[in-house]
């Protein structure tokens, strides 16, 4: 197995479908993903985003109110997820940085590190507690503070590529990169916060098609599976 302990960072929509923000069909394929990869016995954090209920400001709504909304929206999908494993019976635990303790701890990094060494699957909510910060900067700040060996990053496209391969045909598709390459070449593979920082902590980031059964498992189990982005 190549990581002990892996942020996975979902994107709201593996929550959904076209009809509803949260399907039962999506979420349980979501869960049984999760269930049958960490059967290998990696130690497992997730934080999810909220594209599936808010996708931020528009123009009659402030920017900082907008990312309130969003934050309030990661705890719904938060809650969706630990409610769904329970039952799959996988031990999990939401925290969030954001306060609505009456619904979810606060979140306490020794508390979430024991957590995980007791085999919970840890779920973040509530982003960075700050607005002005993507779920994807989220995602790279709880890697660091419970020190992720990988950063996983669940996508719809089966990872990383000179330019959108649903635009355009003559694209190439990379194994690996640097983070300099990755930088040098223009590649938009996490917001520019987000990347800087997992620069600055030397995680590596993968980039999968999450929508492709099997595909975590064969991540966690060392399989080198879609774009491998590290120093």
């Amino acid at each position: 197995m190549s990581a002990r302990r892996v942020l996975l960072k979902l994107s709201g929509e593996s929550l959904s479908n076209e009809r509803s923000s949260i399907n039962a069909d999506s979420l349980s394929r979501t869960v049984n993903e999760i269930k049958s990869a960490v059967s290998s016995g990696v130690q497992l954090a997730i934080v999810i985003g909220a594209g599936n209920i808010w996708r931020g400001a528009d123009k009659f709504i402030e920017r900082v109110t907008a990312d309130r909304m969003g934050m309030l929206a990661t705890v719904m999908n938060s809650l969706a997820l630990n409610d769904a494993l329970e039952k799959a019976g996988i031990k999990s635990k939401v925290f969030s940085a954001s306060g609505v303790s009456d619904f979810v701890e606060n979140f306490n990094r020794e508390k979430v590190i024991r957590c995980i060494e007791q085999e919970n699957i840890v779920i973040f909510a509530g982003g960075t507690g700050n607005p002005f910060f993507t779920t994807d900067t989220t995602a790279v700040l709880r890697a660091a503070e419970i020190k992720a060996d990988m950063l996983l990053k669940a996508t719809q496209v089966d990872g990383v590529y000179s330019a959108d391969p649903k635009k355009n045909k003559d694209v190439i598709k990379f194994k690996s990169l640097t983070f300099k390459e990755a930088l040098n070449k223009h590649l938009k593979i996490m917001d520019a916060e987000a990347f800087s920082l997992c620069m600055q902590t030397n995680i590596s980031i993968t980039v999968f098609d999450f929508y492709k059964d099997g595909n975590l498992k064969k991540i966690l189990s060392g399989e080198k599976i879609g774009t491998i982005v590290e120093a």
